[in-house]
């Protein structure tokens, strides 16, 4: 690599350098499920709203679905959409749909038809996995898809008998929060489980090479895409991150991961579902975790171990009065990404608690672990950790050249657990590798000494919002629709609970268009994180001299 991986030498007791024996065990995510599913088949895997299933019970749907799909003409390389919260039917349809080969497409339930559409085309998916309370979305765009295959599924239909017709029926009928809709074609959950049920499912061979999940993010021209993440890229972070948790853990005992963070999103979809299912841990999913008096009682029924979270998580959880009330004293960790942990909240949580919360980093290319602080480390240092196992980061300057210990300059980022590129788009590929072969992150930082890493700056406009990404070009497209607005910037700027919001900055065509009216609009364009929460009219805007936008004198001058 040409250099000393001096992080190496501050690594957890334990924690071996290199994962490339553990991940080549395992052909695929299918085999790491299997085995899990054989070695803790009588211990929970995942319990949703008071009910729970075994892996011995995971198995048996995932089975079932896998023989639906397959005996309804889904192959190994189709791209599946699934579109829906945290509910015991999302690990199901996961498993399932690796199972026979096909491609996982993880669809944010919160996007609205534009959102929904481009994502829906540019993977090419043939099938769809929906909750109910999302249907209606889908009927808008469906005729303008690839879709031919939609399996809807209400919030209770993995509760079992009458708490799961209670549930569904009090969801569509008391809180009224299933719009009408109309899907031709359509199948429920529990009915292709039931068609699949004693089906035979043919075996599908699967190797690291092949495409597991198409995970949309997006990118410097602000439209979403697909990052490719292979079997061979999440076994491999999987394995990394199961490394790291070594230390801190006895495989003996069934841990329980509090996962509040959307399966959706590739934090929770790997450090909760994916590495807690190989260790075989009890995931706790919580279908809202914006209702944090219920999340709270939930935490306050289970015996949790862990938890995963955003800075904006955790310090709602510590505002709320009875979150110091509970027992934590089966929690062994929480680690915190997608944003940073604020200082204030870290220290409070540990404070509360008992326990540090870990930061991590990450990208959707890289799986998403590139590195973590050790789970145990009390001391907030505002570090973002060491390189996982198998993993080199590098900082260079603008001109590519390798920068010293200290130094600033861009993360750029090689192991096995980095994206081979986005799909369909080969010059957005060629684009985010250097000559070396190294991912460019587009995140300023700098190495220490002893091989912790910082940042100090996020892609140059990137807005973060609770953890989510979002581009600045997207929401000004989305304001150049209105028919008064001539011209629009937007910018994040901070804010208490969510870290970030978008603040648009707009040059209009009549003197009496509203702030209202704008964010109105943006709002049937956009989902609702993406929204402006505040904007300010202007005659002008600055400008390089060949005419773009200047958002960072935008944000110095709105700080």
């Amino acid at each position: 690599m040409g250099k000393t991986k001096v992080w190496l030498q501050h690594y957890p007791k334990d924690v071996p350098a290199d994962i490339t024996d553990q991940a080549s065990a395992y052909s695929s995510l299918v085999q790491m499920f299997e085995e899990s599913c054989r070695q803790y088949a009588d211990r929970f895997a995942y319990q949703s709203m008071g009910a729970a299933i075994t892996y011995a019970e995971l198995h048996h749907y995932v089975e079932a679905l896998a023989a639906w799909l397959q005996h309804n003409g889904v192959k190994k390389g189709d791209r599946v959409a699934m579109m829906m919260p945290n509910l015991m039917q999302y690990p199901v349809a996961l498993f399932a749909v690796l199972r026979v080969g096909a491609i996982v497409v993880n669809i944010n339930p919160l996007y609205t038809p534009h959102e929904l559409e481009h994502q829906l085309r540019d993977c090419g998916a043939t099938t769809i996995f929906i909750a109910e309370n999302f249907a209606h979305t889908l009927q808008k765009v469906v005729e303008h898809t690839d879709i031919k295959r939609v399996v809807v599924t209400g919030i209770g239909d993995m509760l079992g008998g009458l708490k799961g017709r209670v549930t569904n029926f009090v969801v569509r009928h008391v809180k009224k929060m299933v719009p009408a809709w109309t899907l031709p074609n359509h199948i429920r959950f529990n009915d292709a489980l039931t068609q699949g049920t004693g089906l035979t499912t043919l075996p599908v061979a699967l190797t690291h090479d092949d495409i597991a999940f198409l995970q949309y993010t997006g990118g410097t021209t602000g439209v979403a895409k697909g990052a490719i993440l292979t079997h061979g890229n999440v076994v491999a972070n999987v394995c990394q991150a199961c490394a790291w948790l070594q230390p801190y853990i006895d495989l003996s005992k069934p841990e329980c991961i509090v996962t509040a963070l959307p399966l959706y999103h590739i934090f929770a979809l790997t450090a909760n579902c994916l590495v807690f299912m190989r260790i075989g841990a009890k995931n706790l999913l919580i279908v809202n975790a914006r209702d944090i008096p219920s999340l709270v009682k939930e935490l306050a029924r289970n015996r949790f171990t862990a938890i995963t979270g955003v800075n904006t998580l955790f310090s709602a959880l510590l505002n709320h009065p009875d979150f110091k009330t509970l027992d934590f004293s089966n929690l062994k960790f929480a680690l915190g990404g997608g944003m940073a942990v604020q200082q204030a909240v870290s220290e409070r949580w540990l404070r509360t608690t008992g326990k540090p919360i870990a930061q991590a980093y990450g990208l959707t290319e890289t799986s998403p672990a590139a590195t973590i602080n050790p789970l145990d480390q009390t001391e907030f240092t505002g570090s973002i950790g060491l390189p996982v196992p198998s993993t080199d980061i590098v900082v260079r300057d603008i001109a590519d050249n390798r920068l010293a210990v200290g130094e600033s300059g861009e993360l750029c980022i090689k192991g096995p657990q980095v994206t081979p590129g986005y799909w369909q788009r080969p010059e957005e590929t060629a684009l985010a590798f250097d000559t070396e072969g190294y991912l460019r992150t587009g995140d300023i930082g700098y190495m220490d000494a002893q091989g912790y890493f910082y940042i100090l700056d996020r892609k140059k406009d990137m807005i973060l919002v609770s953890g989510f990404n979002v581009y600045p070009n997207e929401v000004e497209a989305a304001a150049a629709e209105h028919p008064d607005i001539i011209e629009a910037a937007a910018i994040g700027v901070p804010d208490a609970r969510s870290g970030e919001v978008v603040k648009l900055f707009v040059i209009a065509r009549r003197p009496d268009l509203t702030a209202e009216e704008v964010i109105a609009h943006c709002r049937g364009l956009l989902s609702g994180y993406k929204v402006p929460k505040h904007v300010e009219f202007r005659d002008t805007l600055p400008r390089t001299n060949v005419g773009k936008i200047l958002r960072r004198q935008l944000k110095e001058e709105a700080s």
